[in-house]
């Protein structure tokens, strides 16, 4: 037994930690870090510089660097950089072909690596090995074609080096993999540098759609450069064949300015009206206009006949537009004719046909009614404003009525104003109407404006007592206060100011979207004082905080004379004061706090159930009731 225990190993003990509470300092991985850096305990001092100074030396400092280098790339072959930093070493030391040899071998490690090839080729390209670097830039777009970069460098290269030939040749092997489109305008660009116009020219017709509008449009800005006319007009007519598959508005919006480009040229540079009276004819019949149709080309059709002083086809061609295809800035462009003309007579038609078209536009009502005002009809003008604020349906009554109402104060029309301004009122209460009712009162020149003014604020008060929006009875009172300040005396000033709000903070729930409680939220409220009178709670609790305070007065009064009863000495002055019977009942309730008391922390209690018990005098019963029925409202 002795040798079997003696040959037991002895386990040594582990502390216990008596206190497994977190201590109160905290310390972080990330503080220890800090702290290292800053006392630079992480910092090793920097190796020796070595000085070689023959052959064999710089032989083993190679032979140990490759080595490492070696030893990196066993550890794992997979990592790129490891091979890029060997192989700039190598070239480092003019020894090139070593550093072709590791490049190789970190190709077939990763041949798709675009990286590998860039730095390879740049490697060739820096030391004036163009051959080579042909050879890497060839290897390249066949196994990765689709890396636009790998082609940019090679033709920037071959172009560089002067030979257009070869970068050519490398472009239109490029093109044959139709890439995106900023490859064919860089082709094209090439080509314009040495003043290949034809073969740019072959280039755009050649190119990745004949619906790419955008391509058509920089060949004709080519072709119209150094071509003549009907070379143009042979690539215009081509261009515009092109019609879109599919009729609807946005695949046409680009395709119909080849037509107004057409047209254009044709007025402007070759100076041909009727053949650009062909192409505007030409463009209106292929729109389908029962789907959709272009305003522009309508008008752009119009001013053309107008320059060519051919009013009646430029007539023709906007009346045909309105019949075929009415829309607003068809009616605003014909319009706009016509009162250039001063053709009013005119005018007037086409207003009549836009409101048949467009009866709630209140913007071509206020437009007809001023061409009228202007003109000198104001009873026109008026029955144009009666019939626009007559309709059921208006996009902007307020600018319609706001109109009318200018309209009748440059006219000093004041009565029809105000007859306005009620009418107006009977379909909103807006407060902004109110405040604009009340500014024109005081804008007329009259003694009793200031009157009149005062007794719209009144009405307006009245009326919005019951409105919901309470800053808008605010913005009425603010109104109104301003204006007490500017003409009205001391007691008119302070009438309004007691009608001003107070204003509280308040808290109310937040429901989410799907109905579940998202917490609370606080928002400012106003109470105005009408509506605290109306409201019994609101006068319960004003009376509540009253009593509070007048609580608070009375415990503050109660302990200070308790302070004073305790300072008064024990002695000949205690022993002379009267006896209880003889004190009366208010004396009673009045004695010292160390002789007796029974009262408990609520003095509302305390206090009725003493006076109760003492049957004191009335008037003071009197009080105690009255606090007692103010405790319990």
């Amino acid at each position: 037994m002795a040798s079997t225990a003696a040959g037991k190993q002895r386990i040594p003990k582990v502390a216990k930690v008596k206190n497994k509470a977190p201590a109160e300092v905290q310390i972080t991985a990330e503080q220890l870090l800090r702290e290292a850096k800053e006392r630079e305990l992480e910092l090793l001092p920097p190796p020796p510089k070595q000085k070689i100074t023959d052959a064999e030396e710089l032989n083993d400092y190679k032979l140990k660097k490759r080595k490492g280098f070696e030893d990196n790339i066993r550890k794992n072959r997979t990592v790129i950089s490891n091979w890029i930093k060997y192989a700039q070493w190598e070239e480092s030391l003019k020894e090139v072909q070593r550093a072709r040899s590791i490049y190789e071998r970190a190709l077939d490690v990763d041949h798709r690596n675009i990286t590998l090839w860039l730095k390879y080729a740049e490697m060739e390209m820096k030391n004036r090995q163009v051959n080579h670097a042909r050879n890497i830039w060839d290897r390249a777009i066949t196994i990765l074609p689709r890396v636009n970069q790998f082609w940019y460098k090679y033709t920037y290269m071959e172009e560089m080096l002067g030979n257009i030939a070869g970068c050519r040749q490398v472009f239109e092997r490029w093109m044959e993999w139709e890439p995106e489109e900023q490859a064919w305008h860089s082709y094209i660009n090439f080509e314009l540098r040495y003043k290949e116009v034809d073969k740019s020219r072959s280039i755009y017709e050649n190119y990745a759609s004949p619906h790419n509008y955008d391509a058509w449009f920089d060949y004709l800005r080519l072709v119209e450069s150094d071509t003549d006319a009907d070379t143009v007009r042979e690539v215009y007519e081509r261009a515009i064949a092109n019609i879109p598959p599919i009729q609807e508005k946005r695949h046409w919006r680009r395709y119909i300015y080849l037509w107004i480009n057409y047209a254009l040229y044709e007025e402007l540079e070759v100076k041909d009206p009727e053949r650009t009276r062909q192409v505007y004819q030409a463009c209106l019949e292929l729109i389908p206009h029962k789907k959709f149709t272009f305003a522009k080309i309508w008008l752009l059709y119009g001013q053309f006949e107008i320059r060519q002083k051919n009013l009646q086809n430029a007539r023709r061609g906007l009346g045909t537009a309105i019949g075929k295809c009415p829309k607003n800035k068809l009616f605003k462009g014909y319009i706009e004719l016509e009162l250039q003309l001063r053709e009013f007579d005119r005018c007037r038609k086409l207003y009549e046909k836009y409101l048949e078209f467009s009866p709630e536009n209140c913007t071509t009502w206020i437009k007809f009614a001023e061409l009228e005002a202007i003109l000198g009809d104001t009873d026109r003008a008026r029955a144009i404003f009666e019939l626009a604020i007559g309709q059921p349906r208006l996009d902007m009554p307020e600018v319609l009525w706001k109109s009318y109402i200018d309209f009748e104060i440059e006219q000093e029309e004041y009565d029809n104003t105000r007859g306005l301004y009620k009418r107006l009122l009977q379909r909103t209460q807006h407060v902004k109407v109110w405040i604009s009712y009340g500014q024109f009162e005081l804008s007329i020149d009259s003694d009793d404006r200031i009157q009149r003014c005062r007794q719209i604020y009144e009405e307006a008060n009245k009326s919005m007592q019951s409105c919901e929006e309470k800053e808008e009875r605010l913005m009425l009172l603010e109104s109104w206060r301003d204006f007490e300040d500017e003409f009205g005396s001391f007691a008119n000033k302070e009438r309004v100011r007691k009608l001003l709000p107070e204003k509280v903070k308040k808290r109310r729930k937040i429901t989410a979207e799907d109905g579940s409680d998202a917490g609370w939220e606080e928002y400012y409220d106003y109470i105005f004082p009408e509506d605290a009178a109306n409201q019994p709670n609101l006068k319960l609790l004003a009376m509540a905080k009253m009593w509070k305070k007048q609580q608070q007065d009375e415990d503050e009064e109660e302990q200070e004379e308790e302070e004073e009863g305790q300072q008064v000495p024990q002695g000949k002055e205690a022993q002379e004061s009267p006896e209880p019977e003889e004190q009366g009942p208010a004396a009673q309730r009045e004695q010292p706090e160390n002789e007796y008391d029974d009262r408990d922390d609520d003095e509302e209690s305390s206090s009725s159930s003493d006076s109760e018990s003492d049957g004191g005098d009335r008037q003071d019963d009197k009080t105690e009731q009255t606090k007692a029925d103010t405790e319990n409202h």
